[in-house]
């Protein structure tokens, strides 16, 4: 091993051993890069660092983020996910676990309209856990379902990991959408399915809406619920991800256009105030400003890795694992699992993901396929303890009977589930790559 490779090594320690002890994921990337890159190769680091800075910031797919940030905030700013939770839970309420069903539902829809996994899981808990409780629900299953609903918006497009990761595999948005669309929509049939099978062997656990609470809304008012709070955000995430995949309209034209339906949506029901806009607008930039600012502090860690000789160091490693590119590809799931347990999607995106593509391309691995089932791999990362952020949200809104533990075996099983969703797409590649090559991208 070289020098330059130990340094290589001794950055990324360095940039573990900073978030440890609390310093921003950002400034800690960057410091870390800016050292051992000046330590192996002088000044020239700072030569190259601004063109790879204005790649980024001139990117125009990457416009499309705060455009989709901004209808996701606008969204659940302006209460939808009540009306959603209140409409498909009374379709679902007469079956055992069928609150749990509809959650997963929400959290569907949600993820489509929103993708913001913070706001779904807040909303969620603060509406359904007490009253799930209350109801005799297994506090596993509820929180467990809350958690696992709230994660979905970022398998589902649009996704910000599905941008992120289509700028980093160099494949097209509406690409990674379609690819994306067939494996999260079959997560979701697995949590429904299990929620299904542990209410038909406990339907104690997870018992149905009582009847009289049922017959308080009448079919005809139910109805015109599904048309009025249901029916628009469907049509709205219909026609956004419509013209991407149908190739009618760029993502960032697409992205606006979402922006301004959701700002639509908000006028026609009355919602619409100075004060929303500005909560909004707040929203939206300190959410577009934390993502920008990690994707330019990545840009120098990893033209330092580059630069010290780590894609060849990182090259030999995946050679000496066995089982050729079926191995690797294994072996670098299991690395993004475990890193999960402790660092955030958008870090292991830029950061880690970067340093292993040399080799799989090298492998004439499919880039779309491996970007979903690193999607899907991400997407545990906000459920695995100790770091997982689906955690903290519930946990800040959950009734004083709920305890930290409770939360973390509730999830359990629902990591396992999307474990076995990775399989499944592992196993079956034409889930990820189907849609995309019968719609001709």
């Amino acid at each position: 091993m070289t020098g330059n490779e130990m340094l290589a090594l001794g950055m990324i320690g360095a940039f573990f051993g900073l978030l440890m002890i609390g310093i921003p994921v950002g400034i800690a990337i960057a410091s870390s890069a800016l050292v051992f890159g000046y330590l192996g190769f002088g000044p020239l680091l700072f030569n190259l660092v601004p063109a790879r800075i204005y790649g980024v910031v001139t990117n125009y797919t990457l416009m499309a983020i705060p455009l989709f940030v901004f209808m996701g905030v606008m969204l659940e700013k302006s209460r939808l996910a009540e009306e959603l939770l209140d409409v498909i839970g009374h379709l679902f309420g007469r079956i055992s676990g069928g609150m749990g069903v509809a959650i997963i539902l929400v959290g569907v829809l949600l993820g489509a309209a929103t993708g913001i996994v913070g706001a779904t899981i807040v909303t969620l808990g603060l509406l359904t856990l007490p009253a799930l409780l209350r109801r005799g629900y297994h506090k596993g299953l509820a929180t467990g379902a809350i958690c696992a609903s709230g994660t979905l918006g970022q398998i589902i497009p649009p996704s910000l990991v599905l941008i992120l990761l289509a700028d980093i595999l160099g494949e097209s948005v509406g690409t990674m959408f379609a690819a994306a669309m067939i494996p999260g929509l079959v997560l979701a049939a697995i949590y429904v399915i299990a929620i299904l099978v542990f209410a038909a062997i406990r339907p104690d656990l997870a018992p149905p809406i009582p009847a009289d609470e049922r017959a308080a809304l009448s079919r005809g008012a139910l109805a015109r619920k599904v048309v009025v709070s249901v029916a628009p955000p469907i049509g709205l995430v219909i026609a956004v991800l419509g013209s991407i995949v149908g190739g009618v309209a760029a993502p960032t034209e697409a992205a606006s256009m979402g922006a301004l339906g959701a700002l639509a949506m908000a006028l026609l029901t009355g919602k619409l105030s100075v004060r929303l806009l500005g909560e909004v607008a707040r929203g939206t930039l300190l959410i577009s400003a934390m993502v920008f600012f990690i994707l330019i502090c990545a840009q120098v860690f990893g033209l330092a890795f580059r630069g010290l000789g780590g894609e060849h160091m990182v090259a030999r490693v995946f050679e000496l694992v066995p089982g050729g590119t079926t191995g690797a590809l294994v072996f670098l799931l299991a690395l993004v699992f475990v890193l999960g347990f402790f660092l955030e999607w958008i870090e292991i995106t830029y950061i880690a993901l970067p340093l292993f593509l040399p080799f799989f391309i090298a492998a004439q691995v499919d880039m779309v396929w491996l970007g979903i089932l690193i999607c899907l791999n991400l997407q545990t990362s906000f459920l695995t303890p100790p770091f997982g952020w689906a955690l903290f949200f519930l946990k800040g809104v959950a009734p004083p009977g709920v305890t930290t533990g409770d939360i973390y075996r509730g999830v359990i099983p629902f990591i396992g589930l999307q474990l076995l969703a990775l399989a499944i797409l592992f196993a079956i590649p034409d889930l990820a790559t189907w849609l995309p090559r019968a719609i001709g991208w």
